[in-house]
């Protein structure tokens, strides 16, 4: 019979394996391809095409700055959604009818969704139509090809991880807390600010780094509703992957995004810390 250590060890071989194989192995491979040219020499010339570029800085920006809004605009629709779902849906069965909802597009690729919102957000789109229909416009609005239309679109697709991950938060709040804060004088405003948020902090922060990492990495969305006018930093990579074949410079750009990216993160992981002391 074998031993537990033998055991444990097999156990863990296996996924370090695939970690390896498949995530390691490759990152290796791009960054070895960003650091040399052609000819197999060592070089900084990508990376110094990219950070002494002002047209990559603008890339970047935009890059982020979609990342920015999409996460903070997530994180404020999907408090009001959890909480609705943890506290004021009693109902069991409704409940779960409205977690099916909300994780139930999640099962419908990218593509197919951002076809649906070129569709919707379109000159004579049914959004434009209810728009000019209403009044509230004289001419319909301009969402393909704007930041805006795309923010909209990997907002409504990154909206659900977000509303499950800070529900899951708020499920572990003891709601005694909260009654004892009403005890003591406190309105539901201070009880929320005070008390529920940083409880439910580390969920809402865990959502919001899933959503900016899927956010500044996303290709279809941008993509498809960008109109071709906007480009975003995996849209560059992708190009030069797959129509320039330059796999110096696109590895240049990937591991560029990879950094900027942990930055950011551990930026944000940081400041929750110190905000939950």
């Amino acid at each position: 019979m074998r031993s537990t250590p033998a055991i444990v060890a097999g156990l863990i071989a296996l996924p370090v394996s695939f970690f390896t194989a498949f995530f390691l192995v490759p990152l290796i491979v791009v960054l070895i391809a960003s650091l040399t040219n052609g000819d197999g020499q060592l070089t900084f010339a990508h990376y110094a095409r990219i950070l002494f570029d002002a047209y990559h800085w603008d890339i970047l920006l935009v890059t982020f700055r979609l990342g920015l809004l999409t996460t903070l605009i997530c994180v404020v629709l999907a408090y009001p959604l959890a909480w609705y779902l943890v506290r004021i849906a009693k109902w069991r069965a409704w409940r779960r009818l409205c977690v099916i909802l909300v994780v139930l597009p999640l099962f419908t690729s990218n593509i197919v969704r951002s076809f649906g919102w070129m569709i919707l957000l379109g000159r004579r789109g049914m959004i434009n139509d209810w728009l000019v229909g209403a009044g509230l416009v004289e001419r319909p609005v301009r969402f393909i090809g704007t930041e805006t239309g795309i923010l909209i679109g990997l907002v409504y697709i990154l909206l659900p991880f977000v509303v499950l991950t800070i529900g899951n938060a708020l499920a572990k709040v003891d709601p005694s807390y909260e009654h004892a804060s009403a005890d003591l004088g406190a309105g539901r405003v201070s009880t929320f600010y005070h008390v529920t948020f940083p409880l439910t902090l580390p969920g809402a922060v865990s959502g919001a780094i899933l959503v900016f990492a899927l956010t500044v990495s996303a290709y279809v969305t941008p993509a498809l509703l960008s109109g071709g006018q906007i480009t975003v930093l995996p849209m560059l990579i992708f190009q030069q992957y797959s129509s320039v074949f330059d796999f110096h410079y696109g590895g240049a750009l990937a591991i560029t995004l990879l950094v900027f990216t942990l930055a950011m993160i551990g930026l944000a992981s940081m400041v929750s810390r110190r905000g939950g002391q």
